[in-house]
């Protein structure tokens, strides 16, 4: 099983970016999935979540109102809007081991290999 996400870049702040994350099967059709990003020297902090039918999400506070995580049967997508130079880093992409999101990376089994958002000021 792999995940594929795509869809950084550079931008500059008050501009927006679409995140993708794709499945190599639809095999997440049962788990949560999230969204992770990592700067550099820093750890691994939770971004999004989303539950197993998308009913359920979660947001951390830095994103509220700005970002949208949404899915269909083999993709994750992270909608970016009004960026911010901190939001800036590497952006991961994961699946839980259970149905729901988690804002722990130790409850993700599978793991993106990053996609750069780099946001000019």
């Amino acid at each position: 099983v792999q995940l594929q996400a795509s869809g950084g870049g550079l931008v500059q702040a008050g501009g927006s970016l679409r995140l993708s994350c794709a499945a190599s099967r639809p095999i997440f059709s049962n788990n949560g999935m999230g969204w992770f990003r990592q700067a550099p020297g820093k750890e691994r902090d939770v971004v999004a979540t989303i539950n197993w039918n998308g009913g359920s999400t979660y947001y951390a506070d830095s994103v509220k109102g700005r970002f949208s995580i949404s899915r269909d049967k083999n993709t994750v997508y992270l909608q970016m809007n009004a960026l911010k130079p901190e939001d800036a880093g590497t952006y991961y992409c994961a699946g839980a081991r259970s149905s729901w999101g988690s804002t722990r990376p130790s409850d993700y089994r599978y793991w993106g290999q990053g996609t750069q958002v780099t946001v000019s000021s």
